[in-house]
């Protein structure tokens, strides 16, 4: 019984030395506001929170998601075709291709590819 509040103790006081070295230890180094504050994507974390979301940001994100899927879409149809040729894989190619194209092309006319306004 003796043994396991020694045991705790030493554990304990272990710890405590071990969290002080680090405190002591760590770089301090004194930032401004902006460095201290949270960054959440596409919002000021300083203002008000009942802001309305920036349609750029959220228009930017949905392009990136689509074309990063495209890109995981893509890769395996490729590399399938390195070892057969099939007429058929190279036809789903490219209306899957051509599809992508035509929303680039509807993007690019709405606007949405103007980064600067």
């Amino acid at each position: 019984m003796l043994s396991s509040f020694l045991n705790t103790g030493i554990a304990l006081l272990l710890s405590c030395v071990v969290m002080g070295l680090g405190w002591v230890l760590a770089k301090r180094s004194i930032s401004d506001r902006e460095k201290s504050s949270p960054f959440e994507c596409g919002f000021d974390p300083i203002k008000s929170a009942r802001l309305p979301f920036s349609m750029r940001f959220f228009l930017l994100a949905i392009i990136f998601l689509i074309f990063d899927v495209e890109i995981v879409l893509l890769f395996p149809i490729l590399v399938s075709m390195t070892s057969s040729f099939s007429l058929a894989l190279m036809l789903s190619l490219f209306i899957f291709l051509m599809i992508l194209i035509l929303g680039l092309f509807h993007e690019w006319n709405e606007g949405s590819l103007d980064w600067a306004q």
